[in-house]
């Protein structure tokens, strides 16, 4: 998953305390950040999946990639960029996008959509405002959040970067390196996970 689920918590709480009082009124506070939660992560497992279907794909044609000298990586962006087309999903992943954060604009602006239509579902949730000024604060809101999100991954891959010896991206070591940086830096910029 491109953020923890950790993040997304936080994510979903602090969208909702920017959102209220000025552009939505929520009579039970508990389940507000449950419902932004849960179509964040919604939205997160689909490209999940994509990229599941993606390596299931491609193990069926290992050997003859492997036999043919075809890159895997090149492989993997071809057919996933395919599927995204088929299946029409938003990418979400921003680095891939060309973005600087973990997801891309487009896939801000697709969730943006989602959580207005599911607050305006909920039971116990008002707009105070027309729907497209909440969820252009949506946008702002995720945007600023994932600006420090962000920061603090870079920050992460850094203090592990100037370690005395090189510690590879993908091991078990680098893994748990990162989550210790990334949460003291998280920590330090102020969000509370």
């Amino acid at each position: 998953m491109l953020l923890p689920k950790e993040f997304v918590n936080y994510l979903s709480r602090q969208v909702l305390k920017r959102l209220s009082p000025t552009y939505v009124d929520v009579m039970d506070p508990a389940s507000g950040p449950e419902l932004v939660g849960k179509v964040i992560l919604d939205e997160l497992e689909v490209e999940d999946k994509l990229n599941e279907d993606v390596r299931e794909l491609l193990s069926q044609y290992a050997e003859y990639m492997r036999r043919e000298g075809i890159s895997y990586q090149e492989m993997f962006k071809k057919i996933k960029t395919q599927m995204i087309r088929e299946r029409k999903i938003v990418r979400a992943s921003g680095r891939d996008t060309g973005d600087s954060m973990k997801l891309s604009r487009d896939k801000i602006n697709d969730v943006s959509h989602k959580v207005v239509a599911a607050l305006r579902k909920a039971r116990g949730v008002r707009l105070r405002k027309d729907q497209n000024e909440v969820r252009l604060e949506i946008v702002r809101s995720i945007t600023e959040i994932l600006t420090l999100e962000d920061k603090a991954d870079r920050a992460a891959r850094l203090k592990i970067r100037s370690q005395k010896r090189e510690i590879s991206e993908g091991t078990e070591e680098y893994g748990i390196l990162h989550k210790r940086y990334y949460a003291d830096e998280l920590k330090k910029l102020g969000v509370d996970v």
